[in-house]
């Protein structure tokens, strides 16, 4: 028996470790696009950029492991052909067939056309080398478009090096559709206190080359002269391969609740897959934690798993001396309520958002200890011990 993985990145190698984990001891064939082994890539706007980590130390595995586990590693080259009939794909020159397949192609960023025909420096955060090439940069004049957590990331770091930064972002708030309003207002209030130039509700109008440099012009009428622009306006779904194959496809690869396609062989995880969740509808995720769990997940139901795939989504940033960790999803509607204990003044707070009732998501700024009671206020009913913020949330699901 021959398992397959197209895409060599965490979700892929968490799949393949995973198969070895169940005690699978068939072929497995793992296939990237890129020049290198798996790597995780928060990293990439993280220590990298701050100069606290290495491209090294972001592997997913430790050298040797592939070999070790008998997983043939194929990096470097594309997919070039999917037959789901045939249940063989081709890849440098050669056929490789499986009896399941799982595709973990990611995602890929999403340009901005008047970026890329303007002739200015351009650039972009999803590999190694653009993150590396990223942090040459960091102590100039950085116009950063969009105010995501790449964008809003590289802020940090970027000031963290003696940069100038100013952030374009469209929406009223930063982050305001993954958190909402209350919460999006810290992270404006902190990139603000530490020098950022935030420009909230506005767009770029203007990127051009002149005598000068770079020329950037805003819709409320600032000009801006940058070194380097970076576009960090999200990313889309890698899945050319699965369309043309014939898999059903809508904003990713749709999957059922097990992360299986529309072809009983086919498997898809992580950024590329949009995961009919069982509590949460429809949703795909781009975070490092949906990538591990879904590559293991997938690797289960490959072995004939039938659980559905029912993790909530986590995520989690570093900016300047705030961490944060999310539990849960808010959906387009945002919330009715939020509970918020804590201090705004040195952002030690922790947040619960409600709808309908019920805890739909939770968070916290640099109160660790408090991930685990907020997870486990998620799907349940909001009580007025919750809502008391004088109770410890420790306390709240006393009772």
């Amino acid at each position: 028996m021959t398992i397959a993985v197209i895409g060599a990145g965490l979700t892929g190698a968490s799949a393949a470790a995973e198969l070895r984990e169940q005690g699978y001891d068939g072929d497995i064939v793992l296939v990237g696009a890129e020049p290198h082994a798996p790597y995780e890539r928060p990293p990439l706007s993280k220590d990298i950029l701050l100069g606290k980590g290495t491209a090294a130390e972001a592997a997913a595995k430790d050298e040797g492991w592939y070999t070790e586990h008998r997983v043939e590693l194929i990096t470097g080259t594309r997919v070039t052909a999917l037959d789901t009939a045939a249940r063989t794909f081709d890849v440098d020159g050669r056929s490789v067939s499986y009896d399941e397949l799982l595709i973990a192609t990611g995602a890929t960023s999403r340009h901005l056309a008047m970026a890329d025909e303007s002739g200015v420096p351009v650039a972009y955060l999803r590999t190694v080398e653009e993150s590396e090439a990223l942090k040459e940069h960091l102590g100039g004049s950085l116009l950063i478009i969009g105010a995501g957590w790449i964008g809003l990331e590289v802020a940090s770091a970027a000031r963290a090096a003696g940069g100038s930064v100013t952030v374009v972002e469209s929406a009223s708030l930063p982050l305001v559709a993954a958190i909402g309003e209350d919460m999006a207002r810290v992270f404006a209030d902190l990139h603000r206190e530490h020098g950022v130039h935030l420009h909230l509700d506005t767009s770029l109008t203007t990127l051009e080359q002149d005598e000068g440099g770079t020329r950037a012009v805003l819709s409320d009428g600032t000009e801006v002269r940058p070194d380097l622009v970076l576009v960090a306006i999200g990313a889309e779904p890698e899945t050319a391969l699965a369309e043309a194959a014939g898999l059903e496809v809508d904003h990713g690869i749709l999957v059922d609740s097990r992360l299986r396609t529309s072809d009983p062989h086919i498997y898809a995880a992580g950024d590329v897959a949009n995961h009919d969740h069982p509590d949460l509808g429809r949703l795909r995720v781009e975070h490092w934690d949906t990538a591990i769990q879904q590559g293991k997940h997938a690797a289960r139901s490959m072995l004939g798993g039938q659980e559905p795939y029912a993790r909530q989504p986590y995520f989690f940033t570093d900016q300047y001396d705030l961490g944060m960790e999310y539990v849960g999803h808010l959906g387009r509607e945002g919330y009715d309520e939020i509970v918020m204990r804590g201090d705004r003044a040195s952002r030690v707070l922790n947040a619960v958002m409600i709808t309908d009732g019920k805890v739909i998501a939770a968070m916290h700024t640099n109160d660790w200890d408090a991930t685990d009671h907020l997870r486990a206020w998620l799907g349940l009913e909001a009580t007025d011990r919750l809502r008391d913020t004088s109770v410890a949330l420790a306390d709240t699901l006393a009772g």
